[in-house]
């Protein structure tokens, strides 16, 4: 049986002053009542994510990670917008409740929301799980369909229209990207050079636009547990990491998703980005396939949209790892990042030059 998604004890370093957040939530948001305890959900390596038990209930709580430049990924704001527009065109959102943008009460920007119960499936989990393949199956399903169910938000009578401008967004994107990874370059990596100058040499035709929630898997998404067996069902009661949300080409939502699946042919490291190598679930050529058929959109030029989401994801990471060896986090999994961004950019390497995904 896994129980739902469990915080833990608060990483060093990453603590707050208990005190001062109570005494603003007691002058700008009352209702959310006096904060009693404070814990941190586990997994992730981008915004730090806390639960908080009030008098009320409970709530989650989220900031920028230590020594991150809040724009841009980081942006609380943003992602407390996006929440608040997506209220009442797509129901599976933990509810905004506030926000606060003076780093004054605890040195960032952060939000507060409801608590959304559910099991998320993390990597990590992967010796505890013993799913039955058709399980999996209807797991991988219920996540691909819930994608095309996000792309098919009305962007425009729900102001969601507003969070980005959908012409050129390809475009922006990999000329954006390439800027982040020189800004934090710490070793010269050829198969990142290449990558990058092969981005901007084959751009595709762009799709219609649509909301795009831009790191979708299973670990930010919620699931319903069986009320019998306790494993998780299909039924996705929330999805979660809402702060690189925005509109443009929803393949590279879909391109996104596909650097984070796994199979179990590929290298073993890339088990610790998913879930999807387990057996059941959907390959990424089935992935590409429902979602063609739930979606009616033209996949024929996948292939560049599944290469940037592997490349944006070595960015990430070498982002993270350069904020390490500058000292921002003692978080020790940061310290060992490196291998695993080289391992990213061979496989975006080989993808190119197999013409496959």
């Amino acid at each position: 049986m896994l129980a739902p998604d469990a915080p833990q004890p608060i990483r060093a370093g990453e603590e707050f002053d208990l005190g001062r957040l109570n005494e603003y939530l007691r002058e700008h948001a009352p209702e959310i009542g006096t904060v009693l305890e404070v814990q941190q959900f586990p997994g992730g390596f981008s915004n730090l994510t806390y639960w908080l038990k009030t008098t009320n209930q409970e709530y989650v709580l989220r900031r920028p990670p230590v020594g991150a430049n809040i724009k841009g990924g980081h942006d609380m704001g943003r992602e407390f917008n996006v929440l608040s527009l997506l209220k009442g065109h797509y129901a599976k959102i933990p509810e905004p409740v506030m926000y606060c943008e003076t780093s004054d009460v605890l040195g960032a920007p952060f939000y507060v929301m409801k608590r959304v119960p559910g099991i998320i499936l993390r990597a990590s989990m992967a010796p505890k799980i013993n799913f039955a393949p058709e399980r999996m199956r209807r797991l991988s399903k219920a996540l691909i369909d819930n994608l095309v169910t996000i792309h098919k938000v009305n962007i425009e009578g729900s102001g969601l229209a507003q969070l980005g401008k959908p012409e050129g967004y390809v475009q922006r994107q990999v000329e954006g990207w390439i800027k982040r990874y020189r800004a934090a370059e710490t070793d010269k990596l050829v198969a990142m050079d290449y990558i990058g100058d092969w981005l901007q040499h084959n751009y595709p035709t762009e799709q219609a636009p649509a909301f795009l929630h831009n790191d979708y898997k299973y670990d930010n998404v919620l699931l319903a547990p069986d009320k019998t067996s306790g494993e998780p069902t299909p039924v996705i009661t929330g999805v979660l990491d809402w702060e690189m949300a925005t509109v443009g080409d929803p393949l590279m939502d879909l391109g996104a998703t596909l650097a984070y699946w796994s199979e179990a042919s590929d290298s073993p490291a890339y088990r610790n980005f998913n879930l999807t190598w387990l057996p059941g679930n959907l390959t990424r050529r089935e992935v590409v396939s429902r979602y063609a058929v739930q979606s009616g959109r033209n996949l024929s030029q996948i292939l560049f949209y599944y290469v940037f989401g592997l490349y944006k994801n070595a960015v990430i990471a070498q982002q993270i790892y350069a904020r390490w060896k500058q000292g921002y986090s003692r978080d020790p999994r940061f310290g060992h990042l490196l291998p695993m961004i080289i391992e990213v950019a061979n496989k975006a390497v080989d993808s190119i030059n197999r013409d496959e995904f």
